[in-house]
């Protein structure tokens, strides 16, 4: 089983590398995304919740997000939480079962910047774009998707996203094994990842027919 992570800014084509890896492997992948793993902040009044610096890593729930790693390395499946960002809180009814693959793909902005999390990976990605590219993907996300205005998106980028992007996701590019320039728009170097996962599984495959 191989993990792979894979990280970035936000709005820097993550989501796009990680579907092209995924289709490309044909299935034997899945994906565990780092935003499905913010701490649940239901017991905090609504004006408490809207507060929270979500791109801080003290935002996450790295506990869970090891232990369930973990667990799927080991061959057992998981009951991955659901977030919300519209109430900022973790659901009490729903979960997600994610089952073992061949490869495990964990996404997010903040996942370098967790040792035990790095630890557990086979590849490490850090998937970089041209800031104003990035800027505008956010801008056109938050409204759509975070019940954002176009003022309240302006003012979270530059009083959150921006700042938390120079003092931890940046600096955790250092990490990676692989940097991919122009986000997800470079398939010379998808093509070269999924080769290569490609050859690892091939080679994982030969050692188990072997022992």
């Amino acid at each position: 089983m191989l993990v792979i992570g894979i990280a970035g800014g936000s709005g820097s084509g993550k989501t796009t590398v990680v579907k092209a890896i995924t289709r490309q492997l044909n299935g034997r992948v899945v994906v565990i995304p780092q935003d499905s793993y913010y701490k649940d902040s239901s017991h905090l009044p609504m004006e408490e919740r809207q507060k929270i610096n979500f791109d801080h890593p003290d935002a996450i729930d790295w506990k869970l997000l090891c232990q369930q790693i973990r667990e799927l390395k080991a061959g057992r499946s998981v009951e991955q939480p659901v977030y919300s960002y519209i109430t900022c809180s973790r659901s009490k009814t729903e979960t997600v079962t994610v089952e073992p693959a061949d490869v495990i793909i964990v996404e997010g902005i903040l996942i370098f910047t967790c040792k035990e999390l790095r630890d557990q990976m086979n590849i490490k990605i850090f998937v970089d774009a041209d800031a104003d590219d990035r800027v505008m993907r956010i801008f056109v996300r938050d409204i759509a998707e975070r019940g954002r205005t176009l003022d309240t998106a302006i003012a979270h980028y530059c009083d959150t996203v921006k700042p938390m992007h120079l003092q931890f996701i940046e600096p955790s590019k250092r990490y990676a094994d692989v940097i991919i320039p122009q986000g997800g728009h470079n398939q010379v170097a998808i093509d070269v990842i999924s080769a290569t996962v490609e050859k690892a599984l091939g080679q994982m495959q030969n050692k188990r027919k072997h022992k």
